[in-house]
C-alpha cells in the first residue's frame, strides 16, 4: 500500500506547499478508472453521497452549463457547490460554494484531509486528488446541490462515482482520441457512461451516430431522455435574448449574461434540467430565479470582454469546435473591425485547423506560449500561422504578447486572446497588473 503523495508533507502545510504537493501529481499523467477514487472517498466517509448532484459531460459547454445551473440554484435559495476544471489563474477557481471560489484556508484543509488517506491501490492523479478534495469540501459545507463537471470522457472519469439526480451531456466532437476513441460514436459511448439507471438525462448532442449511442445507453439504463430539438427547443432573439419551449413550460424573452449565440443552446439544456428538477419534486426554482440566474451568470474566459478601447476578448477556444464558434462570432459581430489575435495552443490539439479558422477573421496574429510543458513552442506555432497570414509576430511570453498588442492597437480595434485556457489565464493575470 502507498500513500497519496510520494513524499510526506507537514500536516500544517501552507497554501503554496499544498499546491506544490498537488501539482507534483501531474507526473503520474492521466489514468482513467474508478478504483482509486472510490478508495479515497471511502476513507473520507463517502462524501459524494451526502448531497444532491447534477453530473455534466460533453466536449464543449460543460463549464457554461455548470455556471448557469449553480447560479440559478443559488438564486432559488439553495446552498450550492460547483466543481469545474481547469482553473484560469488560481486553483481555488475549481471549487466553488455559493457563487464564490473557496478560500486558501479551505484549500489547505481539503488538501490535508485528502493527503491523510492511505492504503490506495496506486498513486492518485492530480484530477483524482482534486475531485476527492471537492466532494469532501461540499459534504463538509453541507451543500444541498453540487454541480459537477467531468474532467475527461465520463465512463471512467473520476467524477463518475456520483449517483446524480440528473445527468447532462452537452455536445460531442472529436477530442482526446487516445483515451476516448477514434470516432464520434466511440466518444459518445464514453460520455454516455455517466448515465445511471432511472436517472433522467438531458442532452444537446445532434450528430446521428452519437445521438443513437446515447439513446441506446439511456434505454438500457431505463433513464428518461430529453433531447434539445425534440422534447425541448429554443429560438434566438437579438441581443442575447431567446425564447424557450420546454418540457412543461414556455419562457419568452429570456436574457443571458454570457456572450455568444451558442450559449442559447447551453441555456436551453439548463432550463430543461430545472424543469425536470421541479417536475420530480427535487427543487423549487421558479421563473424569477431562473431568469435572474441566467442573466447574472458569469463564466470567465469564454467570450469574456476584459477591456475597452481597444476591446479585449478572452476566449479559451481550446479545441476545433470552440475555435469555430469563436470564428463565427468574430465574423458575425466584429467583421468591420481590425482584430489582433493573440494565440497559443497545446500540443495535443489540431493546431493547424484551429489557426485556419481563427486567423481568417483577423488582421494580424501574435503567437505566444503559455507556461505549461504541453504548449507548442511559439516559433513552431508561428511557422504554421504564416500558412494563413502574412502578418505574424512572436512574443513567447503571454504577458508580453498582451502588452504588445495593447501598445500597438488603436482604440477602435479588437484584441482577441485565444487558443488555450492556459493562455487566457496568463492574459488575465497580465491585464490585472496593467
Amino acid at each position: 500500500m502507498i500513500s497519496p503523495l510520494e513524499h510526506s508533507t507537514p500536516t500544517n502545510c501552507a497554501y503554496n506547499e499544498c499546491l506544490t504537493a498537488m501539482f507534483r501529481l501531474h507526473r503520474f499523467g492521466i489514468k482513467l478508472g474508478l478504483e482509486t477514487i472510490r478508495t479515497m472517498l471511502s476513507a473520507l466517509g463517502d462524501p459524494q453521497n451526502k448531497f444532491n448532484a447534477i453530473h455534466i459531460a460533453g466536449t464543449n459547454g460543460k463549464g457554461s452549463v455548470a455556471a448557469m445551473l449553480s447560479t440559478i440554484l443559488r438564486s432559488a435559495g439553495y446552498d450550492v457547490g460547483r466543481y469545474t476544471s481547469p482553473h484560469l489563474e488560481r486553483f481555488n477557481e475549481r471549487i466553488w460554494v455559493n457563487d464564490q471560489p473557496i478560500d486558501d484556508e479551505s484549500v489547505v484543509g481539503a488538501c490535508q484531509r485528502t493527503m491523510s488517506v492511505d492504503g490506495l491501490p496506486r498513486q492518485p492523479t492530480f484530477f483524482e486528488f482534486t475531485t476527492a478534495m471537492a466532494l469532501d469540501e461540499f459534504a463538509r459545507r453541507n451543500v444541498q446541490w453540487a454541480v459537477i463537471e467531468t474532467g475527461m470522457g465520463g465512463r471512467l472519469d473520476a467524477t463518475n462515482v456520483l449517483t446524480p439526480r440528473l445527468a447532462v451531456i452537452t455536445n460531442i466532437s472529436l477530442e482526446h482520441r487516445t483515451y476516448l476513441g477514434s470516432n464520434i460514436a466511440q466518444i459518445a459511448g464514453e460520455k454516455a457512461g455517466i448515465i445511471k439507471p432511472g436517472i433522467p438525462v438531458v442532452t444537446g448532442v445532434r450528430q446521428s451516430s452519437a445521438a443513437k449511442v446515447i439513446a441506446g445507453q439511456a434505454t438500457t439504463a431505463g433513464a428518461p431522455l430529453f433531447r434539445h430539438g425534440h422534447e425541448f427547443r429554443s429560438r434566438r432573439r437579438p441581443e442575447s435574448h431567446f425564447d424557450y419551449y420546454g418540457v412543461d413550460h414556455t419562457y419568452r424573452d429570456l436574457r443571458l449574461g454570457l456572450n455568444g449565440d451558442h450559449q442559447v443552446d447551453n441555456a436551453s439544456l439548463v432550463i430543461a434540467v430545472c424543469e425536470l428538477l421541479e417536475r420530480n419534486g427535487l427543487a423549487a426554482i421558479g421563473e424569477e430565479a431562473l431568469r435572474q440566474g441566467l442573466e447574472n451568470t458569469r463564466w470567465p474566459g469564454r467570450l469574456e470582454v476584459a477591456g475597452k478601447a481597444p476591446d479585449i476578448i478572452l476566449d479559451g477556444a481550446h479545441n476545433l469546435m470552440s475555435a469555430r464558434i469563436l470564428s463565427r462570432h468574430m465574423r458575425r459581430y466584429l467583421h468591420n473591425r481590425n482584430i489582433t489575435l493573440v494565440i497559443g495552443i497545446l500540443d495535443d490539439k489540431p493546431f493547424r485547423n484551429i489557426l485556419k479558422d481563427l486567423i481568417h477573421s483577423c488582421k494580424r496574429v501574435i503567437v505566444t506560449q503559455p507556461k505549461i510543458d504541453r504548449a507548442i513552442p511559439a516559433e513552431r506555432l508561428a511557422q504554421a500561422a504564416r500558412e494563413f497570414s502574412r502578418n505574424v509576430e512572436v512574443k513567447a511570453d503571454v504577458g508580453d504578447a498582451v502588452r504588445y498588442a495593447l501598445a500597438t492597437s488603436a482604440k477602435e480595434d479588437v484584441i482577441c486572446v485565444a487558443g488555450s485556457l492556459y493562455v487566457v489565464g496568463e492574459a488575465k493575470t497580465a491585464l490585472a497588473a496593467i
